[in-house]
């Protein structure tokens, strides 16, 4: 729900388990006996879940509901809000027209509190179950049940996913069971925290748990493990051999902590094809190890008067075995009716080129992104006192005055990418036998096509993580030696629809291919080729004279090749046109090559190379930071603020 001008309540919080078995009570005596008899009177006066909260820790402070047995207006009721306060209580609502209060109180004292003959019954002030934005918008709160006796719940738990970023700020309580599982620095700068702020926000979008505002900033994969890889530095600004020694390390140490996914939210200009690109190298690397690769697009998806541009996709997005993403712009409802691609969001094809022996440039032209996900003005954690809050300040959320506690806004295609890389592994912990190129195609494949937008801008569409799963879960396990034309699913095939926030709408019912869009239901009624190792997804369907054609050893003969790649306004651009620098798309400019920043930098969102004189690129750049000025997921405040809690 959106809310314009203030802020709505969500409550959310696990419900604690009830239970309390009194065992070894002795007997005979008289003392005994009446300790006992007052021990259950309590009891009776207390819910079985604030007991085991007393049991369990009874320094802690809890919020609780007391009802009370005689009238407001009297002195037993008097004495009884008086003594609250004297045992250190806050009350923080009169409820039931004053005989129920809502009060804040160390746990330890509601046992002596229940003996009051004016305190008919103390039970804890639970949160009713609902979801943040992003799991409700992404569908993944959908999901959770969606696991077996073998996976257990679906949210991503025993599944690592490396963050390749400025550094995490692990003391968060996002992140505060010890999920953060190992950190590395690969900038020289001997850290492994978050002066910049960058990869905190990014790996909460990813794993962040619920702990804070009643899980209104939960993340897709709120139990993942959590590899924290600092290939940023302090600015936000690192090298291509940062990212590629990052890489390294995590096809290295994969085993060690079962990392499945690697997020790559940062880029460089793609000048090389990504046949030359070093960090294209990289990402292969990890994609030939079974690593799922997600990297963001870019945020150069327009010009300084607001026109749309064209081919900007940074490396390593240009690589065809990662997943690319987008920014999409939910307008902070849940529901898809009003989602649109974000203004800043990096469109397709990619440019990078090689040049011949001749002189002659030729462009990869690759369609890119893949998909996309929720990117524009995202709460999620705050690294204490990072740089790009000191320089705006208003990004900042506001919701607690507890620096491990608090949030703050970010937008960018950088924060899309987590989105994409937490269903990742929730697909891949619904079914573990899934090659990165299934997870990439069934991603594509249940994606929602948003009308009016092109595949150059929002690839298949954007992130359905409900579909993805349950189609994940649908495919079998024994994948292995399987050839083209076999059964691909264990059971029938699922509806090709999703409905999240009362919206229901169509998946894509296909994937990207280099130069054009693959669909069909055999594409998951049965195996194709390109769903193993040692292929690309994207190596279905070549290019003959013009003409694209199905490679018949890779996919099947139900598979229908779309007549070409579709634009905004309906227009097919024809099978295999590759384009050339200065065409002209329908609804844009296409960026010619090394116009916006300076070869070999790595960038995050927020950062442009100081070598680029310009107002213009800090403008751009700002501009993507601070998101489309759209209504957006409104600031839910902390209902916790104790510094202890």
């Amino acid at each position: 729900m959106r809310i314009k001008n203030g802020v709505f309540k969500v409550l959310t919080v696990m419900l604690l388990a009830a239970s309390f078995v009194m065992t070894g009570a002795p007997t005979g005596g008289r003392f005994e006996g009446t300790a006992i008899a007052k021990s259950r009177e309590q009891d009776k006066k207390l819910s079985s879940d604030l007991v085991e909260a007393i049991s369990n820790d009874p320094d802690q402070r809890v919020r609780v509901i007391i009802d009370t047995a005689p009238a407001p207006n009297s002195g037993a009721y008097a004495h009884l809000m008086a003594r609250i306060g004297d045992l250190g209580g806050v009350i923080t609502r009169r409820l039931n027209d004053g005989k129920t209060a809502a009060v804040a109180i160390p746990v330890g004292v509601l046992a002596d509190l229940a003996e009051d003959n004016a305190v008919k019954y103390i039970s804890l002030d639970r949160a009713t179950q609902v979801s943040g934005h992003l799991e409700a918008t992404t569908g993944a709160s959908l999901v959770r049940n969606y696991g077996t006796s073998s996976t257990g719940t679906i949210d991503g738990h025993g599944i690592g996913i490396a963050i390749l970023d400025s550094g995490i700020y692990a003391a968060h309580h996002s992140f505060n069971t010890g999920r953060v599982v190992a950190s590395v620095d690969f900038t020289g700068e001997g850290r492994t925290d978050d002066s910049y702020g960058h990869g905190t926000h990014v790996a909460a979008i990813a794993a962040g748990n619920n702990n804070v505002s009643v899980g209104a900033y939960t993340g897709v994969a709120p139990a993942s493990k959590i590899i924290n890889v600092r290939v940023l530095n302090s600015v936000g600004a690192g090298s291509t051999s940062n990212a590629i020694a990052g890489i390294d390390w995590c096809i290295a140490n994969k085993a060690v902590y079962n990392i499945r996914v690697l997020n790559l939210s940062f880029g460089a200009i793609a000048v090389d094809s990504y046949v030359n690109d070093p960090l294209c190298q990289a990402v292969r690397r990890a994609f030939d190890a079974g690593l799922v690769v997600c990297v963001a697009a870019g945020n150069a998806g327009k010009d300084l008067a607001g026109s749309k541009v064209f081919g900007a996709i940074h490396s390593p997005g240009i690589e065809p075995c990662a997943i690319t993403v987008g920014a999409a712009n939910t307008l902070g409802t849940d529901s898809r009716a009003d989602d649109t691609v974000a203004s800043y969001s990096s469109h397709g094809p990619t440019r990078g080129y090689y040049t011949d022996s001749q002189g002659v440039k030729h462009y990869d032209n690759v369609i890119k992104p893949d998909l996309i996900a929720p990117g524009n003005k995202i709460i999620e954690a705050q690294a204490p006192g990072n740089l790009i809050l000191t320089g705006t300040p208003f990004l900042d959320a506001n919701v607690s005055n507890n620096t491990a506690r608090e949030m703050m806004y970010m937008s960018g295609t950088s924060m899309a990418t987590p989105a994409v890389a937490a269903a990742a592994a929730l697909l891949i912990q619904r079914n573990p036998n899934l090659t990165p190129n299934l997870v990439k195609a069934i991603l594509q494949y249940t994606a929602t096509p948003l009308t009016g937008f092109s595949n150059f801008e929002q690839g298949a569409g954007e992130l359905n993580v409900e579909g993805g799963v349950r189609l994940a879960g649908l495919i079998r396990t024994d994948l292995t030696g399987r050839a083209l034309g076999d059964p691909l699913l264990s059971g029938p095939a699922p509806t090709q629809n999703t409905t999240i926030a009362g919206n229901s709408f169509p998946w894509s019912g296909g994937f990207l291919q280099k130069w054009n869009f693959v669909y069909g239901s055999d594409l998951i009624l049965k195996y194709q080729t390109v769903y193993g190792t040692g292929v690309l997804l994207s190596d279905g369907v070549l290019l003959s004279d013009g003409v694209l054609l199905s490679d018949g050893a890779l996919l099947s003969d139900g598979v229908l090749l779309s007549n070409g790649v579709l634009l905004s306004n309906g227009v097919l651009l024809s099978d295999g046109v590759l384009l050339s620098s200065g065409v002209l798309l329908s609804d844009g400019v296409l960026l010619s090559d090394g116009v916006l920043l300076s070869d070999g930098v790595l960038l995050s969102d927020s950062y442009f190379a100081a070598s680029v004189g310009a107002s213009a690129q800090s403008t751009l750049a700002l501009s993507a930071l601070c998101g489309d000025l759209t209504d957006a997921m409104p600031p839910e405040p902390d209902p916790y603020p104790y510094p202890d809690n």
